[in-house]
């Protein structure tokens, strides 16, 4: 009876022509390559098939120094040389400036909005969930990503669900690719990827402005889209040395 069931939905998907709602047994969307964003970065691009969706959330997750933040960089330097503008929101203020310049980005199409430091951390994290709904509204922008690498895991569980729900509506059928940047998975957009980092990040400079050296990075891609009776289909490790 429950296949019966299953096999009545997914025809009515089909004729609504939401047949691509389904996450199980779906061959790979065919994109077109100005349908993502690259990272800049060979191995990566390769393993994601051309970069991070447009349109759509992804997540970049890990630990600190894992290579999140060398990533989103790298990914955001690359998107200015492509002549686009591109927006961060910078929760707790903790952004290198010179470590985006070395990444090669162009800081003129560089929109940074800053959190405040200091406060409590659950008004900060309010402030940048809404400059971030402000910002892909505004439209315009390559690439939007908001910083949440420094939230306790505890504390971004406790932001309702709904919340990235709304994000997504947001940058939905937009040219905008929008990047979380996490501990860990919290979104789970299902035409986004989640890509959870483990490696090793060097630093220079001081503690209270560490800057990028390099990164050696381990990644796993989650994809509901190259999911296959609920495993995940497409998982990679990539070693790059990102240059920075």
């Amino acid at each position: 009876m429950a296949n019966i069931a299953l096999a009545v939905l997914e025809s009515a998907l089909r004729d609504k022509k939401l047949d691509r709602t389904l996450t199980t047994a779906l061959p790979p969307m065919e994109q077109p390559a100005d349908a993502c964003a690259q990272t800049g970065i060979a191995a990566v691009d390769a393993c994601l098939r051309n970069g991070v969706p447009r349109g759509q959330l992804s997540e970049l997750t890990g630990p600190r120094s894992a290579g999140s933040t060398t990533l989103l960089l790298q990914t955001m330097a690359t998107a200015t040389q492509r002549g686009e503008l591109v927006a961060l929101v910078d929760t707790f203020d903790r952004l290198d400036v010179a470590s985006m310049a070395a990444a090669g980005a162009d800081l003129g199409r560089v929109l940074w909005v800053r959190g405040q430091v200091g406060g409590p951390a659950e008004w900060a994290i309010d402030r940048a969930i809404k400059a971030l709904n402000l910002v892909l509204q505004a439209g315009g922008f390559g690439l939007v990503a908001i910083d949440l690498a420094d939230v306790p895991g505890a504390m971004l569980r406790r932001i309702p669900f709904t919340t990235w729900l709304r994000v997504q509506r947001a940058v939905e059928g937009r040219d905008t690719a929008c990047v979380l940047v996490a501990p860990e998975p919290i979104a789970r957009s299902a035409g986004g990827l989640t890509l959870t980092l483990t490696g090793r990040t060097s630093w220079t400079g001081s503690s209270a402005r560490p800057r990028v050296a390099g990164a050696e990075l381990n990644m796993r891609v989650v994809s509901p889209r190259r999911r296959v009776d609920g495993e995940v289909a497409m998982s990679a490790s990539s070693y790059v040395a990102a240059g920075l």
